[in-house]
């Protein structure tokens, strides 16, 4: 049954609410001909949470936002701000604030005229809008910016005023789709901890759109991994890190190698050599170690390594260096294992008098507490 257009009144242009939302999202479907672009989502946002939504593109994490949003009407299921029934609620009236990837500034009006519009579209009190924009506008620090035009603004400044527009009718609820990707890397990186620090200032329930990973772990409360429209894993940063739900989610968050394992009475073993683990093995009938290059050791030859405790204990695997390569404050080890694998370890630059030469046999280390175990056949 197709979703009925509900009357819209004046009155319900006026705020609504000043307390942050939690969202729920049940059995959401979204299909373009045979693509299913979300298939049966459900997903639970905390109210004052910072959840990010991290996929490559195509993965459905733009169409989730585009239904939060109301731009996007799925097929089928439901989507409740806190107690209330939204799916069929269209955009203006759903008490929430959005930021572009493009800022989607108007550049005939000023830095005020921008951030002021949404309380103009309400029929604000032009008192009540000018104090507004002036905080909004403080807390984005662009105090004192207001008579500016928008061409006279950096790409940082911009994608403040874009903020600024976006709470300054104080939403319950802030959807933000890649709001950083127009900026420099360094620009991006301070955006980063600024955003952050302006959600924990506001507190608003906020969904954040991204295919940048580092992004995603810097920012987030939690993440909401997603692949051909599915949610591959939710968790925090931490958990996603370090304990991903499958291959997918580890190869996408971070660097890794992955070495087939095999089965031996309830523990597991690589090349026929027992491991030892910090968790019991997951009960996937396909597994394998995940290893992260920040996580592996290269052990001295006196069985010591300088990051780690030494060999005793330890998962040793031995094999031969093929590249060092120079990061700066660190160095990446380029080694292949026995069975032709290549391997990664970045370590602390420390000088290179101890670091291997290409050709040389090197001994690598991972603690049993670093040894995890994926399902190789989660997709």
């Amino acid at each position: 049954m197709p979703f009925a257009r509900p009357r819209i009144r004046e009155q319900d242009l006026t705020d609504q609410t000043k307390d942050a939302l939690p969202i729920t999202v049940r059995n959401v479907t979204k299909t373009y001909g045979p693509v299913h672009a979300l298939d049966d989502v459900s997903i639970d946002v905390e109210s004052g949470e910072f959840l990010t939504l991290l996929g490559p593109s195509g993965s459905g994490k733009t169409t989730l936002l585009m239904v939060l949003a109301g731009f996007t009407r799925p097929d089928c299921g439901s989507l409740k701000f806190g107690d209330t029934e939204v799916i069929r609620t269209p955009p203006h009236l759903r008490d929430l604030g959005m930021t572009f990837q493009s800022y989607a500034l108007f550049p005939h009006m000023t830095v005020a005229g921008n951030v002021g519009y949404p309380l103009r579209l309400r029929k604000r009190p032009k008192g009540e809008i000018a104090e507004r924009v002036a905080r909004a506008l403080d807390t984005v620090q662009l105090g004192g910016f207001g008579d500016r035009r928008i061409d006279q603004l950096s790409g940082g400044q911009r994608q403040r005023v874009a903020v600024a527009r976006a709470i300054v009718f104080e939403p319950g609820i802030l959807l933000m789709d890649e709001p950083l990707s127009a900026l420099d890397k360094k620009l991006r990186d301070q955006m980063q901890i600024e955003l952050r620090h302006l959600h924990e200032q506001l507190g608003m329930t906020t969904v954040y759109v991204t295919h940048d990973q580092r992004e995603a772990l810097t920012m987030s409360d939690r993440i909401a991994v997603v692949n051909h429209g599915r949610i591959m894993q939710l968790a925090t940063p931490r958990d996603l890190y370090e304990r991903p739900a499958n291959r997918f989610v580890a190869d996408f968050i971070g660097e890794s190698t992955f070495l087939d394992v095999t089965r031996q009475g309830d523990g597991v073993a690589y090349a026929g050599q027992p491991l030892r683990l910090g968790a019991p093995p997951p009960a996937a009938q396909a597994l394998q170690l995940m290893i992260r290059p920040e996580r592996i050791v290269l052990l001295d030859g006196d069985g010591t390594g300088e990051q780690g405790p030494g060999r005793d204990g330890m998962n040793l695997f031995a094999a031969t260096a093929t590249d060092v390569v120079y990061q700066g404050d660190s160095y990446l080890l380029h080694a292949r294992l026995a069975d032709d694998t290549l391997i990664a370890l970045r370590g602390p630059m420390r000088g290179t008098a101890d670091l291997p030469a290409a050709g040389q046999p090197v001994t690598l280390g991972l603690a049993p507490e670093d040894s995890v175990l994926i399902d190789a056949g989660g997709a």
